[in-house]
């Protein structure tokens, strides 16, 4: 544990963080700024297209619905938490900074996907990062190493952390035994995971939008209801970020240094960008072009960061601000549960519901990202193997201690950003906009 703590600590204070806000800041240039075109993208993701191939394959809207699917999860709430907690209020403008600059790597990671993707003994568009090394790159043993990586974490940071949290949040909320959320949450997840991908995207284009409409209207109400501290907050996070001063009692002394490292490995941990994960489900689409697909995926980062994290950075800054006194005997993940509280429609049952629903929809889009990794090794045969396992392992996540489980996930997603990174670069001149 010691020795994993330590290398974790040293890959995701600096030398992670500078590979990839340097990757997202390459890729923003070389595409001549692909976020200026997000207005673009947003249509797109709303509008039909004719797809390739069968029909069986995801719609482009149900690749970015299984794609937010994982990504929207407690790093939304808890992970911004944390990052005020422990580097200020300034650590949101970083955060944020990550979802604008992350989008042109995102769109590097699906174009080459959807690029090199291929057909399995199904008939299905398969795809993803290790297709990229395998057709791209023509690298079969660091595709393999990706694809292994891949299926430890959807085991990890996909299934038994999520689990976990879940558990947490309903025990500290409602008093629910582990043992029982464990079985409801293996139950609920294995329904729709034995159902296939069509599946899983359907569930996933009926419930994200939902409970993403639901997370920021109640994020905009808190933000009303602060209106007269609004001003005030956005001017502290950026104060906080480029030249942060003793402010708040609990965010004094924090330093440039402190914001940057929390908000940009939270932003990171979030999105994904840069790990390729989401690069799996965009290449699963039946869709003929390679640019209008990676427009479609790269909102994924846009609502993950841009928008979601950055509500709940605001919500959280300006309750710190507006009812200081909330703050008192709170931990460092507990800033969202204190602003949450003064919702006017049992704020604390709102949070934890979200973060429930947050915890269910992970476990179903980590299951995509893992199978697809799992059948580009040992064949889709074997695919029922995988989902049994993974069912199993959401019951066991919620009764276990995790401490062990989550230094192995960061560690997992430190070797996974290396050969995706590497791809990108190698082959950045395919890549167009």
């Amino acid at each position: 544990m010691k020795l994993l703590s330590l290398t974790n600590d040293f890959l995701w204070s600096f030398p992670l963080l500078f590979l990839l806000m340097g990757t997202h800041l390459f890729f923003t240039l070389k595409l001549r700024i692909p976020q200026r075109r997000i207005g673009k993208a947003l249509l797109l993701s709303v509008t039909p297209e004719k797809q390739n191939g069968s029909g069986r394959n995801l719609s482009s809207f149900g690749a970015l619905a299984t794609t937010l699917a994982a990504t929207l999860g407690t790093g939304n709430i808890i992970g911004v938490s944390t990052a005020v907690a422990l580097g200020g209020p300034g650590a949101v403008f970083w955060c944020w900074l990550t979802g604008i600059l992350g989008m042109a790597t995102s769109y590097a990671e699906c174009y080459l996907s959807v690029l090199y993707k291929e057909k399995n003994e199904e008939g299905l568009f398969v795809g993803g990062p290790m297709y990229v090394l395998k057709n791209g790159l023509h690298h079969k043993a660091l595709a393999k190493f990706y694809a292994l990586s891949t299926v430890c974490a959807a085991f990890g940071v996909g299934c038994t952390t999520q689990a976990n949290s879940l558990t947490q949040t309903t025990s500290s909320t409602w008093g629910l035994s582990p043992h029982l959320v464990g079985i409801a949450a293996a139950f609920i997840s294995g329904l729709v995971i034995l159902g296939g991908i069509r599946s899983i995207g359907n569930i996933c284009m009926k419930i994200v939008p939902v409970l993403g409409i639901l997370y920021i209207g109640g994020c905009c109400v808190l933000l009303f209801l602060h209106h007269d501290v609004l001003a005030r907050s956005i001017l502290l996070i950026l104060k906080c970020a480029l030249a942060p001063n003793a402010v708040i009692g609990g965010a004094a002394g924090y330093t440039l240094k402190q914001a940057a490292r929390y908000g940009i490995a939270r932003g990171l941990f979030t999105n994904e960008a840069g790990i390729g994960t989401s690069a799996i489900p965009a290449a699963a689409s039946g869709t003929k072009n390679p640019s209008r697909q990676a427009y479609i995926s790269m909102t994924a980062v846009f609502w993950d960061t841009v928008v979601m994290c950055l509500l709940t950075g605001l919500v959280i800054v300006a309750n710190m601000l507006k009812h200081p006194e909330s703050l008192l005997h709170v931990n460092e993940t507990g800033l969202a549960d204190a602003a949450f509280s003064y919702l006017p429609f049992g704020g604390n049952q709102f949070l934890s519901l979200a973060l429930a629903a947050f915890a269910i929809t992970t476990l179903i889009g980590w299951s995509y990202f893992g199978e697809k990794a799992f059948a580009f090794l040992w064949g889709d045969r074997n695919i029922g193997v995988y989902k049994l396992i993974y069912i199993v392992m959401i019951y066991i996540g919620a009764v276990i201690p995790l401490n062990l489980v989550w230094e192995c996930t960061d560690l997992i997603n430190a070797v996974m950003v290396l050969p995706n990174v590497l791809a990108l670069f190698l082959l950045h001149d395919k890549i167009k906009t």
